[in-house]
């Protein structure tokens, strides 16, 4: 008799998704994405527009956006041994001009191999991280780190292929803090108008900031979930977001979440400012410097993906 499955295993999670099926442009306008609505007491679905959004909604519910946004983290540059092409994936900024990074190809960027990034910028890798990147520190500019930003373009996901649109397609209208290595993707079909109509129809809007990591594209090799290692985010809750979430509870609205990065940061408790910094874990990553927080007394912490 075969043994039950284990209830984490990823077998279970595995599915075909043709990859016919998968866009390679956005839609447009932003808001002309199609959107599936699921009533969850009858199980019944109704296929809409995003831009009816409003029609889903009552006054008095609360939106959470992730304000988060994409920093330019891919940087190609040529390997100055043999002249092969390099790249660079900036991870986390660990000191000025010191990076981890993610890099390709991986056997030719052993400690000592340095990549020059053009107009006199050089990276050199120093060491081997315990997640499989390298160490670079930056050479060749006043200010290191503005002159790799400047070099760098946005990194789509792996399964867009070919796609040479305008790269403020892969941010969201409203995302003001740099620090994502992938767009809360949820939130780019909101348009400023669409906005405008939510708030003109008495339903309120909040931000929490929660930086998406590139191990969100990582693949999960171990047989079960519970096995596979994942990054940790920094998120940035300010006390305004938690007071909208108690009114709106307090009033009987919902309170919708968009996109998986805002449900990550509202694991946080949101009965105070206080309870939730305890929900911090400092001790596991260091912050990144490229992120700021939103606000002087905004709450910090750090959002684990776990499975």
């Amino acid at each position: 008799m075969r043994a039950a499955a284990e209830p984490l295993a990823t077998e279970l999670y595995s599915y075909e998704l043709p990859p016919e099926l998968i866009a390679q442009a956005p839609a447009e306008p932003r808001d002309g994405s199609r959107l599936l609505v699921l009533d969850r007491a009858s199980g019944s679905i109704v296929h809409s527009r995003f831009r009816d959004l409003a029609d889903w909604l009552r006054a008095g519910d609360l939106l959470v956006l992730n304000r988060s946004r994409v920093v330019p983290a891919r940087v190609l540059g040529r390997r100055l041994a043999d002249g092969g092409a390099a790249e660079l994936l900036l991870l986390r900024r660990r000191a000025p001009g010191l990076w981890e990074t993610l890099v390709r190809p991986g056997r030719r960027l052993k400690p000592g191999a340095r990549i020059s990034l053009g107009d006199g910028l050089i990276a050199e890798v120093l060491s081997y991280t315990p997640g499989g990147g390298r160490l670079v520190v930056l050479q060749g500019a006043d200010d290191p780190d503005a002159a790799v930003l400047r070099a760098g373009t946005v990194p789509l996901p792996p399964y867009i292929r070919d796609w040479d649109g305008d790269p403020e397609r892969y941010q969201t209208v409203y995302g003001d803090m740099p620090g994502s290595a992938a767009a809360p993707t949820a939130g780019l079909h909101f348009t400023p108008d669409l906005l405008e109509r939510l708030r003109a129809a008495s339903v309120s809007v909040a931000f929490v900031t929660l930086h998406v990591g590139l191990d969100t594209f990582r693949p999960v090799r171990s047989e079960s979930l519970t096995q596979h290692e994942i990054h940790a985010e920094e998120c940035t809750v300010a006390p305004e977001t938690i007071r909208a979430v108690q009114a709106a509870r307090s009033a009987g609205g919902k309170v919708v979440a968009v996109g998986t990065s805002t449900v990550r940061a509202r694991y946080l408790p949101w009965s105070a400012p206080s309870r939730a910094a305890r929900w911090c874990w400092p001790r596991t990553v260091k912050r990144s410097p490229i992120a700021t927080a939103s606000s002087p007394s905004a709450t910090r912490c750090w959002s684990h993906s776990r499975t």
